[in-house]
C-alpha cells in the first residue's frame, strides 16, 4: 500500500493470516546476517543468558511448556536483532550444550509473533507478506481487535512455536528507558493458561522478559554536528562555526539551543493557526527542566487538535493517547461501510476520499507526538553518552522529517557501526498466578496488573 492510498476511503483492512512457510523460513534464516549487514548498521549481536532460552525451548520441544519472549522495542531493528539470536547464536549454545549431553534441539529455533497491523501501511505491503510467511499474527491496538486476539491467542496456546512480542506496543527511541507496559502481554498469557486447562494438558505458561540495548563500536561526534548543522538549517538556525572538535560537552550547548528553537517555532504554529493558548513558560536555572516542561506542555496541545476532530476524550498517557487517534482514524479511512465500494456513487466515493485526506492529516499531529512519548529532558544529563546524545538526536530528526513530510520508513541518517546486546531474564510464571486470576472478575485485573508491574521491573533492570 502507498502513502497516496492512504488519502483515499477503503474498505476495512483485512486479517493477514498467519501462514508459516518453512521453506521461506529456512532461507529467512540463512540469510538474516547478509540482511542486517546491507539494510542496518548493525554489525554484531551479542546475547547473554542464552542457556536460560536453549533450556526453555528444550522443554517446550518436550511439550512441558509454552512461553512467550516479551522484548524491549527501542529500534525498528529489534526484530531483526532477535531473528539474528534465535537463529544463529541459540543454535550455536545449544550444539555445544549438547556434547554435555543436554537434549539438542530438533526443530528450527524461531517463534510465532503479534506485529501493528499498521506496519505493512508505513513499511510496505512486503513487509506483511515476510511476517505472513514467518508465522506473525497482526493486531490492531487501538480497538478490540477480536480477530486478531484470538489468532494471537490460539498461537500461543497451540503453535508450532514459542510466541513473541513488544509490550510497550511500539518503539520509543530510546534504549535505556522502558516506556509504560501496555497489559496484552500478561492478558494473553493468563488466556494460555486458561485454554490449557480447558485442553486437559498441564504445561506451565511462561513470559520471558528480553532486554536490548545498542552501543556504537566507535563515537563518531562529527556525524552528529553535521546532523545537528542539518537540522539547524532546516529550522532557519544561523550555522555557527567554532574551532572546538566535536565532542559531548562542545555539541550539548548546541542540542539544547536547537531544542529551544525548535519548540518555539512549534508553539507559534500551534498558537497561531491551530489557536492554542499555550502558557508562557517560566524561566529557571535548569533550561533542561525548561524544555521539559514546554515539551510536554506541548505534546499534549499537539494531541488535543488530533482528538478534538475525532470527538476523543485526552484519556491516559500519551502513548494511550496516541494509539486511540491511530485508530479513529484507520476507522476514517478503512471503513465498514465501504465494504462493497463498487456500489457506491462517485459523489459518496470522492466525499469518502475527502474524510480520509482529512483523517490522515490529522494523524500527522499524533504522529510528532509519538516520536517523543519517552522524553524526559535529563536523559542525556543523567547520564552523558554518545548513545544517549545520537538517540536524543535522531528523535528530534524523526520530528523535522515529519514536518517536511518526508518518508522516514525504515531509514535513519547512519551514524556509525552498531553493536546490540541482548538479555535473557528470568522467566515469570504466569500457571502460578493463575489461581489468583481465576478467583473473581476483580482478582483478575489485579493479577494482569500485577505482572504487568513485574515485567515491567524485569525489563528495566535488563537495561
Amino acid at each position: 500500500m502507498t502513502k497516496s492510498s492512504l488519502y483515499q476511503a477503503q474498505p476495512p483492512l483485512e486479517f493477514i493470516p498467519p501462514t508459516l512457510n518453512p521453506t521461506f523460513l529456512r532461507i529467512a534464516q540463512v540469510g538474516i546476517p547478509l540482511w542486517m549487514r546491507l539494510m542496518t548498521s548493525i554489525v554484531q549481536v551479542e546475547a547473554e543468558n542464552v542457556e536460560i532460552l536453549t533450556d526453555l525451548y528444550r522443554q517446550f520441544e518436550a511439550g512441558k511448556i509454552r512461553f512467550m519472549l516479551a522484548f524491549r522495542h527501542p529500534k525498528v531493528e529489534d526484530p531483526v536483532c532477535l531473528g539474528y539470536m534465535l537463529s544463529q547464536i541459540v543454535p550455536k549454545v545449544a550444539k555445544q550444550e549438547a556434547k554435555s549431553g543436554l537434549p539438542k534441539l530438533n526443530k528450527p529455533v524461531h517463534c510465532h509473533f503479534i506485529y501493528d497491523r499498521g506496519v505493512p501501511l508505513w513499511a510496505g505491503s512486503h513487509i506483511g507478506w515476510i511476517a505472513q510467511n514467518l508465522g506473525g499474527t497482526p493486531i490492531q491496538r487501538g480497538k478490540a481487535d477480536w480477530t486478531g486476539l484470538r489468532s494471537a491467542r490460539d498461537l500461543f496456546a497451540n503453535g508450532e512455536f514459542p510466541m513473541a512480542a513488544a509490550p510497550e506496543g511500539a518503539t520509543n527511541g530510546l534504549t535505556e528507558i522502558v516506556n509504560p507496559l501496555e497489559p496484552g502481554i500478561a492478558q494473553f498469557g493468563f488466556w494460555c493458561v486458561e485454554d490449557l486447562h480447558k485442553a486437559g494438558r498441564n504445561q506451565e505458561v511462561l513470559i520471558v522478559p528480553v532486554g536490548i540495548k545498542y552501543y556504537y563500536l566507535d563515537a563518531p561526534w562529527h556525524k552528529i554536528a553535521d546532523l545537528l548543522t542539518e537540522l539547524g538549517t532546516a529550522c532557519g538556525m544561523a550555522t555557527s562555526s567554532t574551532n572546538q572538535p566535536p565532542s559531548l560537552e562542545s555539541l550539548y550547548p548546541r542540542l539544547v539551543t536547537f531544542a529551544d528553537h525548535l519548540l518555539g517555532i512549534m508553539e507559534n504554529f500551534y498558537t497561531k493557526f491551530y489557536h492554542r493558548d499555550l502558557p508562557k513558560s517560566q524561566e529557571t536555572s535548569d533550561k533542561n527542566l525548561e524544555l521539559a516542561t514546554r515539551l510536554q506542555t506541548l505534546l499534549d496541545v499537539i494531541l488535543q487538535v488530533a482528538e478534538e476532530y475525532f470527538d476523543l476524550q485526552p484519556k491516559g498517557n500519551l502513548n494511550d493517547r496516541c494509539r486511540r487517534v491511530e485508530q479513529a482514524g484507520w476507522n476514517y479511512i478503512f471503513r465498514d461501510d465501504f465494504r462493497d465500494i463498487k456500489s457506491l456513487s462517485p459523489l459518496e466515493k470522492g466525499l469518502g476520499d475527502r474524510i480520509a485526506e482529512e483523517a490522515n492529516l490529522r494523524m500527522w499531529h499524533m504522529r510528532l507526538v509519538e516520536n517523543f512519548v519517552a522524553v524526559t529532558g535529563t536523559y542525556i544529563r543523567e547520564k552523558p553518552s554518545f548513545e544517549r546524545f545520537a538517540e536524543m538526536t535522531l528523535i528530534f530528526w524523526e520530528m523535522v522529517t515529519c514536518i517536511l513530510g518526508q518518508e522516514t520508513g525504515l531509514k535513519t541518517p547512519h551514524l556509525g557501526k552498531q553493536q546490540a546486546k541482548i538479555t535473557i531474564g528470568q522467566p515469570l510464571s504466569v500457571s502460578q498466578r493463575y489461581p489468583a486470576y481465576k478467583a473473581n472478575r476483580l482478582s483478575a485485573r489485579q493479577a494482569v496488573a500485577d505482572l504487568t508491574q513485574d515485567l515491567q521491573v524485569s525489563l528495566e533492570k535488563l537495561i
